[in-house]
């Protein structure tokens, strides 16, 4: 059967995983690093769910560059297990501040997708067609 042979091809799998996911990541990142002091100000109050109500701007650009260049690392599979920890914890803050914001399971549910897919790569790893394998 066509469909029971695919478990062969599970590097295959985790490639087309990781370059749709980086992409996305680089792609949601981007205008996060490029928007500056007042965009990484406002990104870095998401730390105020865990009380830590200083340094926003740090926390904010902190959060922007994991987002642009952990996406471009997970696409190339390089420092992957360390990278998907940093963007897991930055998934799981979106996921808190939009919860805690009362946007709804809409407003909280992909942070909290993708901070889930984060943990399980964790486990997973990058497969065969990764920077960290050659």
């Amino acid at each position: 059967m066509i469909l029971s042979s695919l478990g062969k091809h599970k590097d295959i799998g985790l490639l087309i995983l990781r370059v749709v996911v980086g992409l996305a990541f680089m792609m949601h990142g981007y205008p996060k690093v490029t928007g500056g002091l007042e965009m990484w100000t406002g990104l870095g109050a998401a730390m105020n769910v865990f009380g830590i109500n200083f340094g926003a701007p740090f926390w904010g650009a902190l959060a922007a560059f994991t987002e642009f260049l952990g996406g471009f690392l997970i696409l190339v599979g390089w420092g992957f297990r360390p990278v998907c920890i940093l963007l897991g914890f930055t998934m799981l803050v979106a996921a808190l501040t939009h919860y805690q914001g009362g946007d709804g399971f809409a407003g909280y549910s992909h942070a909290l997708k993708m901070c889930g897919i984060f943990i399980g790569l964790l486990f997973i790893g990058p497969g065969k067609y990764s920077l960290d394998r050659k």
